[in-house]
């Protein structure tokens, strides 16, 4: 019997397109595993059960008839709760907009439902989209699968809690500083940043104006690549979006890795920071792989670490406090406390220091782009640190600091986080792949390779069902 709870999108797509899988009976396992699990998770702020069964049931009415939208035709998925859905409140975890209802669905969204998607919910992000996982809000923060004692990433954590916990087999994420791709990292999970402006940012509660990304975030590579091509393409309502077309991630997906030209920006980790040593040694032994498989790999070094980190903070709190400034001044006990601290500081970036960091971070990307003449992709950590306590908010804090993912913020160019092992106690360490501008089809084919010759991606954290639930779920 297929396990229901970790199909992934492209078999899921091929059984129910063959009509070997109901896309209802998929959904209802879904539902149902949500229904038994999630009180230990609380991946989901809501389930939309009713709408996702009806979404279900005309997805394979329209198959039945030979009227096959795509892939992602009767696929499950859930939305951080930070993308509008019509008629729903877009509540983005805080009480401050508890009774907000969207007029009209995100694009992204839009595009999913055009696809005959169905959708099983919102799920658990940080407030905002910041501050970390706090305990003062309507809604617990969501936990970690692999050990729910710890922190699952964030701010997309619900997506990656969900994700992990085999409660979803996709999920919409967005990421401004590494939001998709920390809880990828924490989670044992894929969660890509593509090229700013592969995807329309409109519907979507702001962090900041020029940092922020919508990600695709799944169970492996060629799941995230099906999700990519779902939601990308050009949306005349976002001044972001890029009119070029969407580049092919799927043709050469699985054509190897002979001859890429691979650089490991090793100094983040080994000078410029302190690293876990299970995430050291993890990485090296990723380029390792890489080597075997083909592709040319050497060291190449950026500008430090911290250079990035102050250009992406200071840009950042800047445009997150002009964004949030009437409520913080007029509501600020409405905030968590871990959101209000994280948005104050932005009241004290002068107009001078946001365009001097402004004009470092088109320099920085200058650098980039001339390093990646050579390159066809770098490599380098994702998190530096392992995922520490929920309840820890000094240690979270001190987490988020050390971290190499807001360096392709910064750049706007691709970044995917995909598993590279576990530690001896079992939990995920992960690094990062990146790109040029518009290199998602390199990415996904070296994540591709490398995932499908060490198969850390298909790991399964240990989840326990209550008994009367293990029988149907």
């Amino acid at each position: 019997m297929t396990d229901l709870a970790y199909l992934g999108v492209a078999e899921g797509a091929a059984l129910i397109r063959a009509k070997r899988l109901s896309p209802v009976e998929w959904t209802r396992a879904l539902l149902d595993r949500i229904a038994a699990i999630d009180a230990d998770y609380n991946a989901f702020l809501v389930v939309t059960a009713e709408r996702a069964l009806a979404q279900a049931k005309t997805a394979e009415a329209e198959i039945a008839k030979g009227r096959w939208r795509g892939p992602m035709h009767g696929v499950p998925y859930a939305a951080k709760d930070i993308f509008d859905i019509e008629g729903m409140a877009t509540t983005c975890h805080s009480k401050i907009r508890m009774n907000h209802r969207a007029a009209a669905d995100a694009f992204v969204v839009k595009k999913l439902r055009d696809a005959g998607a169905v959708l099983l919910g919102k799920v658990a992000l940080h407030e905002f989209a910041t501050g970390g996982p706090a305990f003062d809000l309507p809604w617990p923060p969501a936990r970690n699968p692999w050990n729910r004692d710890l922190h699952p990433g964030g701010s997309s954590s619900g997506s990656g809690s969900a994700l992990a916990a085999g409660m979803t087999p996709a999920a919409l994420g967005t990421d401004t500083g590494g939001s998709v791709r920390n809880p990828a990292t924490c989670c044992g999970i894929v969660g890509m940043k593509p090229t700013y402006g592969a995807i329309s940012l409109a519907g979507v509660f702001p962090l900041t104006y020029s940092l922020d990304h919508v990600g695709p975030m799944t169970r492996t590579v060629e799941y995230n690549a099906i999700l990519f091509h779902a939601i990308a393409g050009h949306d005349p309502h976002d001044p972001t979006s890029t009119r070029r077309d969407t580049p092919d991630c799927l043709t050469e997906l699985k054509s190897g890795l002979k001859g890429p030209r691979i650089g490991v920006v090793e100094h983040f980790y080994t000078e410029d920071a302190a690293a876990d040593l299970d995430q050291v040694r993890a990485i090296g032994e990723a380029a390792g792989v890489l080597q075997r498989l083909g592709a040319h790999v050497k060291a190449i070094r950026l500008s430090p670490l911290s250079l990035w980190t102050d250009c992406n903070r200071t840009i950042h709190q800047a445009e997150s406090y002009a964004i949030h400034e009437k409520d913080v001044q007029e509501r600020p006990e409405d905030f968590a406390a871990l959101t209000r601290n994280r948005l104050l500081p932005g009241a004290f970036v002068s107009s001078a220091k946001y365009i001097k960091a402004q004009q470092l971070r088109a320099a920085l990307c200058r650098e980039f782009a001339e390093a990646m003449r050579d390159l066809d992709a770098v490599i380098t950590l994702s998190s530096l640190l392992l995922p520490c306590r929920i309840d820890d908010p000094a240690a979270i804090a001190k987490t988020y600091d050390q971290q190499c993912r807001l360096v392709f913020n910064v750049t706007g160019t691709p970044a995917i986080s995909v598993p590279t092992g576990f530690t001896a106690s079992g939990i995920p360490l992960a690094m990062q792949i990146a790109g040029r501008a518009f290199g998602e089809p390199m990415v996904y084919r070296i994540a591709q390779g490398y995932c499908e010759a060490t198969g850390f991606a298909g790991k399964r954290p240990p989840i326990r069902l209550p008994e009367r639930a293990a029988a149907r779920v």
